[in-house]
């Protein structure tokens, strides 16, 4: 699983116009699934996510994760994070994992991210034509891979 992390002031997701979901402060995940991952990979991401210290404390030092600050997490499945670009200009997604994979796993990290903050995660619509908008708090950005644990 690759996982774009963003720190967010907020974020928000519309479909064909209309508002599909928002949070405030927190993470805006993007969340891309091969073929190889497994709920291993969905518990072991889960626990990085929601242990990341990148909020502020008191002395405005990273040190803070979203458990600690109670902030909201939107999670948006992105299959263009597995693009392979190294041949031609035209990328490809071959490594990208199908629906029968990707879906199911998807949803395992929605909701055991949910369970882990106590609190229900939002989401984006698996497959749609989605307008994402965010405003990045930092910038913060955390680009991560269960395939590169070390």
């Amino acid at each position: 699983m690759r996982a774009v992390i963003q720190r967010v002031q907020h974020a928000s997701v519309t479909i064909d116009g209309h508002l599909n979901s928002s949070i405030g402060s927190g993470f805006l995940i993007l969340l891309g699934v091969c073929e190889e991952d497994n709920t291993e990979d969905v518990d072991w991401l889960v626990r990085k996510v929601a242990a990341l210290r990148v909020f502020d404390d008191e002395q405005h030092v990273m040190n803070l994760s979203i458990m600690d600050t109670g902030g909201e997490c939107m999670v948006v499945s992105q299959f263009t994070l597995y693009a392979s670009y190294k041949k031609g200009n035209r990328p490809s997604w071959l490594r990208a994992a199908r629906h029968e994979v990707s879906i199911p796993l998807y949803e395992c990290f929605c909701e055991k991210l949910s369970k882990a903050l106590g609190k229900p995660v939002k989401t984006g619509v698996f497959g749609a034509d989605m307008k994402v908008e965010l405003l990045n708090d930092g910038p913060v950005t955390i680009c991560m891979d269960t395939k590169n644990k070390e």
